[in-house]
């Protein structure tokens, strides 16, 4: 059920952001008086689910869930028309336009991108606020993965400033390590401000990591043992085979307690393959069960906490919402470039973490949230425009870079050097399909 609704929720976004994006390009064209041959939601290799006609334009919906496009009239796209090219241009034709006109025509689906996700972060912020953990709130520290310990990290640390600029977020604290690659980490332990140096390869560490597992939490707040309880059980559970139940509160094992719940899991890690005695509190009755560990060294249990942490609220009326949103949009759109930066440096081979579909889909929830689900959709929206504006022929930047060259040069590529440079970027795009869908499989199934 976790897996449609992730599939629905990552279809149903796609479907608005593709809408809004040829809508963008079909505005553009019908302002400027170019005709619209067809408007397409999905792609119809064959066939079409369904399909009408009015005024002069074909609407219709295809069945690959793989993007959607707009064909203009007078224009070298996807479609490889190239008849039409052979007959003479017709005023209503996009390549009888001007080059400016051309260009916002071109540019009509990334801005209305763009724009759209300014809208949507507004409306979140106006409708549900915004909720952050404070990182001065995780007053236990942090539990850190091999990386951050490998920099000097450890749990318990509490992370203070970034180049001695003061972290204000919790959840800010590895995507600004990763795009704005500070040279230390001001951290507090045992009362006492110590400066990590931050190596140089903790970039490609970092996303070593991420590409070896994709649900990888890098940092998470301590939280005490006392607040935790057996939640649920994995498909085969040690301890439920022993007899430990939902509900049950773990004492000690082997006669010894842990007061923070990432002390439980390293003794547990240490004592793989062995037996061990853990001690349980259900209701008012304290229960002992031995039972063989195995080499994981897990319980197999899923565990609930009745901790929570203290949350700040930041609510916006519908005047504060529109900056507001326009700002999130524009950092998210900055972080966003970061990330295309950082897959064409060589040395950190952020390459190998480039995700498809799968990845994509998997970012949404297993359960129906529209906060979310529209939170997901803004920075889908971002993410789209920044791909299609990428200098790439058979992506929107493809025509843009031509179209700015012609305006530079005044004169216009050839159009069998169009149709050339088309199936070109449209090989490379192929190339870049299966590479993500490659990462995906690998990640998920490897």
């Amino acid at each position: 059920m976790d897996i449609f609704i992730k599939i629905l929720q990552f279809v149903l976004s796609l479907s608005i952001l593709v809408l809004f994006h040829e809508f963008g390009h079909f505005m553009f064209a019908k302002l400027f008086k170019t005709r619209v041959e067809k408007f397409y939601m999905f792609f119809n290799p064959w066939f079409s689910l369904f399909k009408f006609k009015k005024g002069g334009t074909e609407y219709g919906m295809g069945w690959l869930p793989l993007g959607g496009y707009v064909k203009i009239a007078g224009m070298i796209d996807e479609s490889m028309d190239t008849e039409q090219m052979k007959k003479p241009a017709q005023p209503w034709e996009f390549r009888s336009k001007p080059a400016w006109q051309r260009l916002l025509i071109m540019l009509g689906g990334v801005i209305v991108n763009v724009v759209l996700a300014f809208v949507i972060y507004s409306m979140v912020l106006f409708t549900w606020g915004e909720t952050y953990l404070p990182a001065e709130n995780v007053k236990y520290g942090v539990v850190c993965d091999t990386v951050f310990y490998d920099m000097g990290m450890r749990n318990g640390d509490i992370v203070v400033a970034m180049d001695g600029k003061k972290v204000e977020r919790f959840s800010d604290i590895v995507p600004d390590m990763l795009l704005n690659t500070p040279k230390t980490v001001q951290v507090k332990r045992d009362g006492e401000l110590i400066d990590l140096q931050v190596p140089e390869s903790f970039v490609a560490q970092l996303l070593a990591m991420s590409t070896q597992n994709y649900k990888t939490r890098f940092l998470e707040p301590r939280k005490l043992m006392d607040s935790t309880y057996v939640g649920d059980f994995a498909d085969y559970s040690v301890a439920y085979d022993a007899g430990i139940r939902k509900g049950d509160k773990i004492l000690a094992v082997n006669d010894q307690s842990f007061r923070f719940y990432d002390e439980f899991t390293n003794y547990l890690a240490a004592h793989s393959d062995s037996k061990v005695k853990t001690t349980v509190l259900r209701g008012k009755d304290t229960l002992n069960f031995a039972f063989d560990l195995g080499y994981e060294g897990k319980f197999g249990i899923y565990f609930g906490s009745t901790e929570v942490p203290e949350l700040a609220v930041h609510e916006y009326s519908f005047l504060e919402a529109i900056p507001a949103g326009i700002d999130r949009g524009t950092e998210t759109l900055g972080s966003y470039l970061k990330q295309l930066k950082l897959l064409f440096s060589p040395h950190v081979e952020a390459y190998k973490s480039v995700g498809g579909m799968m990845m994509l889909g998997s970012i949404f929830p297993g359960v129906w949230n529209w906060q979310i689900f529209w939170e997901l959709t803004a920075l889908i929206s971002i993410m789209l425009a920044v791909v299609n504006v990428l200098p790439i022929p058979a992506l929107d930047g493809g025509h843009v870079l031509f179209l700015l060259y012609e305006m530079v040069t005044r004169r216009k590529p050839g159009e069998k050097f169009m149709e050339y440079a088309q199936l070109a970027g449209m090989a490379v795009l192929l190339g870049l399909f299966i590479l993500a869908n490659v990462n995906d499989f690998v990640r998920f199934f490897g």
